[in-house]
């Protein structure tokens, strides 16, 4: 068996140990709890309405379809598979590592593994030059699109997941309100959202924080800066998405984002 061949098994094998770790959280078979009331046991300010994680259900089911495509014996040889190489199954790895670690509150572990996650997604995005090279539309929907997501999720989550490390480990915030410290977390995100818009031109990835956003809006009503901030965050990225766009549909940088 050669390695491309050992790399379409193995992703496979992963993402099915990681699907299956999911459901056993998400149903509190794993931990006691489920995700969701995990999530939910500390009062972090960032943290969206619960049917925001319902974004899973669309990851996972755009990596359903990213391995079975991957799998095929035509894809075997694709060059841009082998740009991604074992990134995806480190990915799998630091995710179901991530599902234990966090359903048991051991949220400076979780905080590692989320980091590996992170930095797997950015590696296999950037190898695959999403919003940068020109791609067939299957490709564009099979490999692209699931790792936009994934990785404006996760990027999501990991600004969430390293708030529940500090509240955990007793940090004050240097006296500034839990309100303040989510106010500028929601602006450190809505800022790299916006250098994906204008550097990517990745509206998959901006979708997934507008989700969030919403979700933020609606969790945290009763704390009018944090939602207030999450609704002008918002707005700025959908303005700014609507620049770029008509400010590059006729152009080659446009094209190349959307071939």
């Amino acid at each position: 068996m050669n390695k491309d061949s050992l790399r379409q098994i193995v992703n496979i094998v992963v993402l099915v140990v990681t699907l299956i770790a999911n459901g056993m959280a998400t149903t509190g078979q794993l931990g006691g709890r489920p995700t969701a009331e995990v999530a939910n046991s500390l009062p972090i300010l960032f943290v969206p309405a619960n049917y925001v994680f319902s974004i899973w259900g669309l990851i996972y089911t755009l990596l359903i379809a990213f391995v079975v495509y991957q799998a095929l014996p035509s894809q075997r040889t694709n060059p841009a598979l082998r740009k991604i190489g074992w990134w995806f199954a480190v990915s799998c790895v630091a995710n179901f590592t991530w599902l234990i670690l966090f359903q048991y509150n051991l949220f400076p572990l979780s905080m590692v593994a989320m980091i590996v996650l992170l930095v797997s997604l950015i590696v296999m995005y950037t190898r695959l030059g999403i919003g940068q090279v020109a791609v067939s539309t299957r490709e564009r929907w099979l490999v692209h699109l699931p790792f936009s997501v994934y990785l404006g999720w996760i990027t999501v989550a990991t600004v969430a997941n390293a708030a529940y490390v500090l509240y955990d480990a007793g940090w004050d915030g240097f006296g500034i309100s839990g309100a303040v410290w989510a106010t500028i977390m929601l602006v450190v995100a809505g800022g790299i959202s916006l250098a994906m818009i204008y550097q990517r031109r990745d509206v998959a990835y901006t979708a997934v924080l507008l989700w969030a956003l919403v979700g933020i809006v609606n969790k945290q009503a009763e704390t009018p800066l944090v939602a207030g901030t999450a609704v002008a965050v918002a707005v700025v990225l959908v303005v700014a998405l609507a620049a770029r766009w008509f400010t590059t549909r006729g152009s080659e940088g446009w094209q190349l984002a959307q071939a």
